[in-house]
C-alpha cells in the first residue's frame, strides 16, 4: 500500500523546519510533525523527506546506510526508495510515507496532509 501524500498544495500544510544552509549535501535532519517522525535527507542537493519508520517493525529508518536512491533500515534490511517510500525489497512489504519538501525565503518546509 502506498502512503499517498496529496500533492495539491491546498490539502497541506506546509511547516517551517531550518535554514536550508542547515542541511548540506548528505546530512540529515530529524524533526516530529504531527506526532509522526520524519526525516529530512539532502541527497546530493536535493532535499526528500520520508517518515523515519521501518514498516517491517515499526523501528526508525532515518538512522540506514543510503545507496543510490534507497535508504536501508539498520536492523533488518529493508530498503525503501526516498522518493516515494516505495518499499523495494524484503522484508519490507509496506510502504512508508514520502512528504513533499520546498524551500521558501531560504527557508526547509515539508508538506503534511491537513487534519
Amino acid at each position: 500500500m502506498f502512503n499517498y501524500i496529496p500533492l495539491d498544495p491546498t490539502q497541506l500544510d506546509y511547516v517551517e523546519i531550518a535554514p536550508a544552509d542547515q542541511i548540506p549535501t548528505g546530512e540529515r535532519l530529524f524533526v516530529e510533525l504531527g506526532g509522526k517522525s520524519i526525516v529530512l535527507i539532502n541527497l546530493a542537493g536535493k532535499l526528500f523527506a520520508i517518515g523515519d519508520v521501518c514498516s517491517h517493525d515499526n523501528g526508525p529508518v532515518g538512522d540506514g546506510e543510503i545507496e543510490e536512491n534507497e535508504i536501508i533500515c539498520p536492523r533488518h534490511g529493508a530498503r525503501f526508495n526516498i522518493h516515494t517510500g516505495k518499499a523495494t525489497s524484503l522484508p519490507a512489504i509496506v510502504d512508508i510515507p514520502a512528504y513533499p519538501v520546498r524551500v521558501v525565503e531560504e527557508m526547509v518546509e515539508i508538506g503534511i496532509p491537513k487534519a
